[in-house]
């Protein structure tokens, strides 16, 4: 028997290890590949359960073993995975190869351009040496001189071909030749993730500038968003086609009547009579090109344009090329005259700036296309729901509104009440428009008699950083608004009254909760929804929703961006926030003023904040530096246009204007009692800590949270390596794991938190302080840690175990461990609760 059993085992384990062999490779049917592709669409990581009840379930699965329905989908994972990462790699390549194509074309051009410049070096050595001669040649200038084309050249198409190619040539010699010569944009880097290769000219009659950039947009898609102005530049009022026909040669012209806000009450505005010509090239680039038909003495001259001062555009345009593996290369050319002459000297340098034609036009034109390829991607996430087209008409109705307001034209049904030309502030007033007419044009504007009341004012500044002063007027604002007047104005929006009497009485906390929409894709314009929480004084009254909601739009926030203007508008909006909501946009807009002289000087005083982060990418070594550099400062300018609206009824305009002009006042005052504490020459630098007396510098907190941690803890928060102190802030910033700091009140709210931490919660430090530590975690982990917070307390630290928490955007983030521990200040005394969530990822 013992001869008999041994084969049989021999044999038995031959046949299970066959088996095995042979199930280590198994070979799928086209239908049971099908079975499984149909379930890894539904759930790619199926649980066991669910892998048992798909072979029940099917049964061309049944001979297959659990175990090797788990090895597919693993491996079908693994297959998903290389083939996106495959995707994003053949993305990057194509990125890096055209923009090493743009850096070789640039190369070339600037090669081609110092050749130039050796010849006309020569060439003017040459004229020195020779004392005959009378004068040098005008050929030694890289500059296009632009003749003006009379108006009768523009009536016979023949003329209009003529003036058609001859800018098609100048334009293409500015855009990848040496007709202009172009300097870098300061501040601005290229690189395939950056908006593109920004240029400026310099030495050249009129201001121009000049990006290239990659978009993952088709040539015609770009043009036909580029030549909409009205859709993405917000300096245009209106662009009107006059007439279009073909050219004969397979492109289009266009005669086109453009009108431009001015940026402020000081100056009249600017308005174009040009031609614009469309052409598809030999080698398959699509070019729209445009210029000046002539001078002032052409186009349209009916009453509306007599606010406005005839300007010059020079030969500009966009040449668009096809890029390899899809979307294409753009060259944007911006080159203007902006009749410098007809405004105050102390606003000519606005003017003759290169750099603000280039933030305005040319920047603004190639972040707009690629935030649109980026939405049509899918790549851009907003909050409260709202589609991005919807929340991009928002932003730019609060622009059109208050260029609106700051202009005031007649053909609008704007006019300047009386006054004796000595007033420091403008009061207009328009009975054409009202709440009502603004929520719905078609609506009887004869049951609302009355209108909206706008109180503007400029003034001038000296050496004060406009995002500075911008982004305290964001994050400060009971330091200058009234918010009865909010009320005011929000209550007339919401109710349709205009009744003056809409004062009532309300107290308001002074705080404010930031809800944000969206933002662009660098960041450099942010919408959010303001919340002012109220309280009524009367029980009668506390039944009623007393809080009032701002729809705002922040931009230029950020110092080290040259020639952009910093803004602040905001308008009352209802709590529901519907998509046709009335708006009427008030704010502020601050410019700065370079003088020729400092125009290759960047942004001084780059690091300067009023908050926690004062000093998060720099130290106190280099806020010296910016110190002793502030002297250099000292003749900075800029200019500020402050313009406010308010509704109105007929009996009660005179008190509307009184109370707006009373209300202006204030609020200049308030603002040059900023500007004076935030300027380097002011009496007190540290604003900062006068503005919050009970918080430490950025600094001293950051040391106090790590020494605090390696007090409780025995390790270090920052690794084991030894820091100088200037770094702490630094690398606490840019630490991996959220850090977050909160109060001890009794509705703890947190007060600070690194670039994580802000990610996790996906939020901002001006609205981290509306956020309480109740809202973060869901209800079993609040319950978790209201246990652990007396030992937190008694013994200073605790050990969170894994959990789950909610960002403010309403998304589950989990984390694997968390640390908590008191943050001992100076003396041994506690002055908040720190948090560090470590590997922590969205759900």
């Amino acid at each position: 028997m013992a001869m008999a059993v041994a084969p049989h085992r021999e044999s038995s384990s031959g046949s299970m290890n066959k088996h095995l062999d042979t199930g280590k490779y198994v070979r799928y049917t086209a239908e049971q590949v099908e079975a499984l592709e149909r379930v890894y669409a539904e759930c790619p990581k199926p649980s066991s359960m669910r892998r048992q009840q798909l072979i029940r379930e099917c049964p061309i699965l049944s001979h297959i073993e659990p175990r090797q329905i788990k090895v597919w989908f693993q491996n079908r994972r693994c297959r998903e995975k290389q083939r996106k990462e495959a995707s994003r790699l053949q993305t990057v390549n194509r990125k890096l190869t055209a923009m090493n194509k743009l850096l070789m074309e640039e190369n070339d051009r600037l090669q081609k351009q110092v050749s130039q410049l050796v010849c006309e070096n020569g060439y003017m050595r040459q004229q020195l040496q020779n004392a005959s001669a009378a004068t040098t040649d005008a050929s030694c200038e890289s500059v296009v001189t632009t003749p003006q084309h009379p108006l009768r050249d523009a009536n016979n198409p023949a003329g209009l071909l003529s003036i058609a190619e001859e800018t098609l040539a100048e334009f293409l010699s500015k855009a990848t030749g040496t007709a202009v010569d172009w300097v870098q944009m300061p501040g601005m880097k290229p690189g395939p993730d950056s908006v593109g290769i920004v240029a400026i000219s310099h030495a050249c009659s009129g201001v121009a500038a000049r990006a290239c950039g990659l978009v993952s947009l088709e040539p015609t898609k770009i043009a036909e968003i580029l030549k909409d102005r009205l859709s993405w530049f917000r300096d245009c009022r209106s662009l009107e086609v006059f007439t279009m026909f073909p050219a004969g040669n397979g492109g289009t012209i266009e005669l086109i009547y453009m009108q431009m806000y001015a940026p402020t009450t000081l100056a009249p505005a600017r308005d174009f009579w040009t031609l614009r010509y469309t052409i598809n090239l030999d080698d398959g680039s699509l070019v729209v090109c445009e210029r000046s038909l002539s001078g002032s003495g052409a186009g349209p001259n009916s009453a509306a344009a007599t606010q406005f001062v005839r300007a010059e555009m020079l030969p500009s345009g966009y040449l668009i090329r096809p890029c390899e593996g899809g979307g294409s290369i753009i060259h944007i050319v911006d080159h203007l005259n902006l009749e410098a002459w007809s405004v105050p000297e102390v606003l000519r340098p606005l003017y003759e700036s290169s750099k603000v034609v280039a933030q305005k036009m040319t920047i603004a034109a190639l972040r707009h296309i690629r935030q649109i390829a980026q939405e049509t991607s899918g790549e851009v996430v907003y909050g409260l729901g709202r589609q991005p087209a919807v929340l991009r008409t928002f932003s730019q109705r609060l622009s059109r509104g208050f260029n609106d307001a700051i202009n005031g034209f007649n053909d609008d049904g704007w006019s300047l009440m009386s006054c004796d030309g000595a007033e420091d502030v403008i009061i207009s007033i328009n009975s054409a428009k009202n709440v009502g007419t603004i929520a719905n044009p078609a609506a009887n504007t004869l049951a609302l008699s009355g209108g909206i009341l706008c109180a503007k004012a400029s003034m001038l500044l000296q050496n004060v950083p406009p995002a500075l002063l911008v982004r305290f007027l964001r994050e400060h604002r009971s330091e200058w608004a009234d918010f009865s007047i909010d009320a005011y104005s929000a209550g007339s929006l919401k109710s349709g009254s205009y009744a003056f009497q809409g004062l009532r009485s309300t107290r308001f906390s002074g705080s404010q909760v930031v809800m944000p929409l969206g933002h662009t894709v660098e960041h450099e314009e942010l919408l959010e929804v303001i919340r002012l929480e109220g309280h009524a004084l009367t029980q009668e009254e506390a039944i009623f929703s007393r809080d009032i909601h701002l729809l705002q739009i922040c931009c230029g926030l950020d110092e080290n961006a040259v020639g952009s203007c910093s803004e602040l508008v905001f308008a009352p909006i209802d709590e529901m926030f519907p998509d046709d909501a009335p708006l009427l946009p008030s704010g502020f807009r601050i410019i700065p003023l370079d003088s020729k002289s400092c125009e290759k000087q960047d942004v001084l005083n780059a690091h300067r904040t009023l908050d926690l982060a004062s000093n998060l990418e720099a130290g106190p070594a280099t806020n010296r530096a910016s110190g002793n550099a502030s002297s250099n400062a000292i003749n900075t300018r800029s200019v500020l246009t402050i313009a406010f609206q308010f509704p109105f009824e007929n009996h009660l305009q005179d008190n509307v204007a009184t109370m707006a002009r009373q209300y202006i006042r204030s609020v200049i005052s308030s603002v040059q009692r900023v500007s004076m504490a935030i300027a380097p020459s002011g009496l007190s630098p540290h604003l900062g800590q006068k503005l919050s007396p009970v918080s430490p510098e950025a600094l001293t907190l950051a040391q106090w949270i790590c020494h605090s941690f390696s007090y409780y803890f025995g390790i270090e928060l920052l690794g084991t390596e030894r820091h100088v102190e200037d770094s702490v802030l630094k690398q606490l910033w840019h630490h991996q794991d959220a850090i977050l700091c909160c109060s001890l009140k009794s509705l703890p709210v947190f007060t600070f938190a690194n670039q994580a931490g802000l990610d996790m919660l996906e939020t901002t430090l001006v609205a981290l302080q509306d956020i309480t530590l109740e809202k973060m975690f869901d209800e079993s982990g609040w319950k978790a840690l209201c246990s652990d917070f007396a030992k937190i307390m008694q013994q200073g630290f605790a050990y969170l175990p894994a959990g789950i928490c909610t960002s403010t955007m309403g998304r589950h983030v989990s984390y694997e461990q968390a640390f908590a521990w008191k943050v001992l200040a100076e003396e041994n005394t506690v002055h908040c609760l720190a948090f560090s969530f470590v590997n922590w990822s969205f759900v």
